[in-house]
């Protein structure tokens, strides 16, 4: 599936096919409501599959890429609070709606406006600090920084508000019927709510863009030097941060995002190579928080190393 919905809007003979082909490429995505399609193969889909019982998290969904195969399905329709998957959002509708990767964009102290008293995570940028659009990019995807999220929702939309309904326009160009976006950070909303097959198809069309995918794939990123910080600062993958090794049984963990609020749980949307083929896995709704074991990063080593030993034998 490669569709590129770009920011400018297309009509006539054209956008009626491009629709056409989301609705077909969607369709074709999740085709098995209940377990793993019938063309993965047998002897691995049955042994991951018998692992969401396993799971602390009680939403999970396991894709493989090359072909969209469903391997791992468990309450993957039922709604959930994304916390900071949200930014999986934020940062392709940002991307797709930037002419300038290279543009600086201006923080300012209303960029930080609820914020701190939401304990919101942040990059590290300042008020009035002048940072490159694909810095704050960056600081979206790696550090799960709300001001970037805010900084950028601004620039190109006016509001963060503004944005959201950009947001909500590409969940519904993509097919993500289950989802609402009331806002960029993910910070909690009663509206605002996905499920972790729409996360799936988000990040199936997302990393078909360059920049997502080597952002996504990113474990630390030097910042160009601004105003306020002339050295630059170093922003870390929140998920490899967390994990002791990327490597897993056959493959390697490529990528990753955490997510976390009281409502939402640990959540995470990772992608890993495998026996040679690309997977995505969404989790959510593990118990716990930022000090206690990051359940969400078990289950991603659980399902991967697990698939890696059926495909190995």
């Amino acid at each position: 599936m490669m569709i590129r919905m770009a920011g400018r809007k297309r009509s006539g003979i054209f956008g009626f096919f491009v629709l056409a082909v989301v609705i077909a490429c969607v369709s074709k995505f999740f085709s098995a409501p209940d377990g793993p399609n019938d063309d993965a193969r047998p002897g691995y889909a049955k042994s991951v599959t018998s692992l969401a019982d396993e799971l602390y998290s009680p939403h999970a969904i396991l894709v493989r890429l090359n072909d969209q195969a469903v391997l791992l399905h468990k309450h993957s329709e039922e709604k959930i609070f994304p916390a900071s998957l949200t930014k999986m959002m934020t940062a392709i509708v940002a991307i797709e709606n930037l002419t300038d990767l290279e543009e600086e964009i201006q923080l300012t102290h209303y960029t930080f406006d609820g914020l701190y008293s939401a304990n919101a995570s942040l990059a590290g940028f300042e008020a009035g600090e002048m940072v490159k659009a694909i810095d704050l990019l960056y600081g979206v995807l790696l550090s799960s920084g709300a001001e970037a999220c805010v900084a950028l929702a601004d620039h190109i939309a006016g509001s963060e508000r503004n944005f959201a309904m950009l947001m909500n326009q590409k969940a519904a160009e993509l097919g993500m019927d289950n989802t609402h976006f009331e806002n960029a950070t993910g910070l909690h909303d009663a509206n605002h709510y996905t499920t972790v097959e729409d996360l799936a198809i988000l990040l199936n069309y997302a990393l078909q863009n360059d920049t997502f995918r080597k952002i996504f794939t990113t474990p630390r990123h030097a910042t160009q030097p601004t105003n306020k910080h002339p050295g630059g600062i170093t922003l870390h993958s929140t998920m490899f941060e967390k994990l002791d090794s990327r490597n897993i049984s056959g493959g390697e963990i490529l990528g990753g995002k955490t997510g976390y609020t009281n409502e939402a749980g640990l959540c995470l949307a990772s992608l890993a190579k495998v026996g040679g083929q690309e997977y995505i896995l969404i989790t959510a709704g593990a118990k716990g928080d930022h000090h206690s074991g990051q359940y969400n990063i078990r289950d991603a080593m659980v399902v991967y190393n697990r698939l890696g030993e059926s495909i190995s034998k």
